[in-house]
């Protein structure tokens, strides 16, 4: 996973984010949810929400990006502001962890969870009790949302039912289905809007890419924005999208030997979808179509799909990671020689 911390200004956010921020803060509610697939840009969404409730001077469009409190969120110490996430997310985007939870870390008692712990949850809660430390109320930012469990999705449900008057929320999902109807009940329903290719484009360039290099980008991550500004920041050849099927088809690990295996797993995702997509006659999504190879046996396609998905579940496990590459590498070259039927 990587993340990137957004700069303190408020006008540095993309302009359909932007333009979402002006429409909510323009409506009264006290906590939002804000739902759609990665990449349209919940978390920059959901932070400049909650910047903009804490503000000392906000304006319709947010917060003015520059008073005390402000900063104080850009470094990360709003006294107000308890920000919500798994600690790897907490890691990558630079928010500090208790001193309780960073010592276990330090000390190699655990690795940083994936999930939002419900001792995490117990000290929101306790935050949402105090009184607000810069007088502007309190904010309780959580991201990504569906990465609460049961137990502290539960603790957060009792707050949300009876919130003090001073506080806010914002919740932030990639995967709305995931969370609790009851959390969705009792939240104001927000859908994250598709900005349109050309905004989409306009927008990645303005970020120092090239025109090719964002096509390229803006397709393999299926036109999603944010998705495709980091996949370019990591370092990833754009032209190794477009060859990606051709090395699937030989059987070559070379090609994708320095890639994670979740991330592989995605990337044969997209072209399964797309191989699907094109032998039904549908558009491909994730590439050109004259970068596919030709079509594949619509029951091995079928098949590698529900295969793909059963290695999705066990992405996360001990597997050695060379061997599981081979494998994925293998699988997938021998559903790509697989014979259609007439």
């Amino acid at each position: 996973m990587t993340a990137r911390a957004p700069t303190a200004p408020v006008n540095n956010l993309p302009p359909w984010i932007a333009a979402q921020t002006t429409d909510l803060l323009a409506q009264r509610g006290q906590a939002w949810l804000l739902a759609g697939p990665s990449g349209l840009g919940q978390y920059p969404l959901a932070l400049a929400l909650a910047r903009a409730w804490l503000c000392e001077h906000p304006a319709p469009h947010g917060a003015c990006g520059y008073c005390g409190s402000c900063h104080a969120i850009a470094v990360r110490t709003h006294a107000d502001l308890c920000v919500l996430m798994p600690e790897t997310w907490m890691l990558a985007l630079g928010w500090p962890l208790s001193e309780k939870m960073q010592g276990e870390i330090d000390d190699k008692k655990r690795k940083p969870s994936k999930e939002i712990r419900v001792d995490a949850m117990r000290d929101a809660v306790e935050f949402c009790q105090r009184t607000s430390a810069r007088g502007r109320g309190k904010a309780v930012l959580v991201f990504p949302a569906e990465d609460m469990n049961h137990v502290t999705a539960n603790a957060l449900l009792k707050t949300l039912e009876e919130p003090p008057g001073d506080v806010k929320f914002v919740l932030a999902t990639h995967s709305a289905h995931q969370l609790l109807p009851t959390i969705c009940s009792r939240c104001l329903w927000h859908t994250m809007r598709w900005p349109d290719a050309a905004l989409s484009h306009q927008w990645l360039e303005s970020e120092g890419l090239t025109a090719p290099q964002a096509q390229q980008a803006l397709l393999a991550c299926g036109g999603r924005p944010q998705d495709a500004l980091e996949r370019a920041q990591s370092g990833r050849d754009a032209g190794a999208w477009s060859a990606f099927p051709r090395a699937m088809v030989r059987g070559d690990v070379g090609f994708v030997r320095d890639w994670s295996v979740a991330e592989l797993l995605m990337s044969q995702h997209k072209l399964c979808h797309d191989l699907l997509a094109v032998s039904v006659g549908a558009v491909p999504r994730f590439f050109a179509v004259q970068d596919l190879p030709p079509g594949a046996s619509l029951s091995a396609l079928s098949q590698w799909a529900r295969a793909l998905a059963g290695h999705q579940r066990t992405v996360d496990h001990p597997f050695n990671a060379g061997l599981l590459l081979e494998a994925l590498v293998g699988q997938a070259q021998g559903v790509l020689a697989s014979t259609p039927r007439p």
